[in-house]
């Protein structure tokens, strides 16, 4: 177990500094209730407007997640609260019917989740996502998940049905080829050996399947895009996307502080080339900008993307439009969700 670990958090003015080594860290959970469930970004450079997060904070840890900021609304920290001071929101899936059940819902994509893991190993017990893919299914609501995790297999039934029924795609997030490096950076996340195993399941049990390369980090990662092409492609990929490193706020200490902790010969070389394709920064909000990189050295990186895609064959050209398959159920469906 690590210590505990948070950047000051920026919405409290108190300032504590421990005096003495703090303990490890212990997970804590806290059940809620929530007014609603579904999230509306405006974003013009994201392919969705509406996400599900059953859960906030994320257990798997992982060093670069843009989403750690997000916890300090709630009053906790960045670092090792965001993956220890986990949320559980029990009443998403009667709040998802809620939603669902409205006029003014029209059946657009919702994808599963915007900030953390929806398989995540809380999942196993509380069974939220599963529960709010059966409301997606029941109004015949198109879905997308983007998950680390082979808990997801247990929801295949869920998946094959969301798939005759309306329209589904699951990205597995894959950043790395090598189970060590992965081990260092996504700490409590499942092995790559693992995600792969999970993307060829899904794909032989004929569900659409992508590989998300989310976060390049230059001078760590880039060289292994090829090989998790081809590897995703050999598992039954038919998609494949990947998105720059951005170290907006705290993330960037909690990065920094543990990529020095694993790569003490390498964090520099890291930053200095994040620098050099974010015009000598490290962090990004602009849209259309915040995704990608500028300059010869990422365009070396989109060009080595580029040409592994095309070679192992992924689909090419804009994505066939989902189709409008959402209705609403009758009353005694309804029924399922109401306490």
């Amino acid at each position: 177990m690590k210590p505990i670990s948070n950047p000051q958090n920026p919405f409290i003015s108190e300032v504590r500094e421990r005096l003495e080594p703090s303990a490890p860290v212990t997970p804590d959970i806290y059940e809620e209730t929530v007014k609603t469930i579904l999230s509306q970004n405006t974003s013009p450079d994201l392919p969705f407007r509406w996400s599900v997060n059953p859960y906030r904070g994320c257990f798997h840890a992982c060093a670069y997640c843009y989403a750690r900021p997000s916890h300090e609304y709630w009053g906790f920290g960045s670092g090792t609260d965001f993956e220890s001071k986990l949320v559980v929101k029990v009443n998403a899936p009667a709040k998802l019917q809620e939603s669902l059940n409205k006029r003014s819902w029209q059946g657009e994509l919702i994808v599963f989740s915007g900030n953390t893991d929806p398989y995540q190993p809380l999942e196993a017990t509380y069974k939220l996502t599963r529960s709010c893919l059966q409301v997606c299914a029941e109004f015949q609501n198109p879905v997308g998940l983007i998950t680390k995790s082979a808990l997801i297999v247990r929801d295949i039934d869920m998946l094959q049905e969301l798939r005759d029924k309306a329209w589904v795609r699951v990205f597995l997030s894959i950043p790395f080829a090598s189970d060590d490096i992965a081990r260092k950076v996504e700490p409590q996340a499942p092995s790559i050996t693992k995600r792969f195993e999970t993307l060829e399941f899904l794909s032989k049990a004929g569900i659409s399947t992508a590989v998300s390369i989310a976060p390049v980090i230059p001078g760590l990662n880039e060289h292994d895009i090829p090989q998790i092409l081809s590897r995703a492609r050999d598992a039954g990929a038919q998609h494949a996307a990947y998105i720059l490193l951005r170290l907006n706020d705290n993330v960037e200490q909690v990065f920094v502080e543990r990529m020095t902790h694993h790569f003490p010969d390498r964090i520099q070389k890291i930053l200095a080339r994040l620098k050099e394709v974010r015009e000598g920064q490290v962090g990004e909000r602009t849209f259309f900008k915040r995704h990608v990189g500028e300059g010869k050295t990422w365009d070396v990186i989109a060009q080595l993307f580029e040409t592994a895609y095309r070679k192992h064959g992924f689909q090419d050209g804009p994505d066939t439009p989902i189709p409008p398959t959402f209705r609403r159920p009758g009353p005694t469906q309804l029924s399922l969700w109401e306490f």
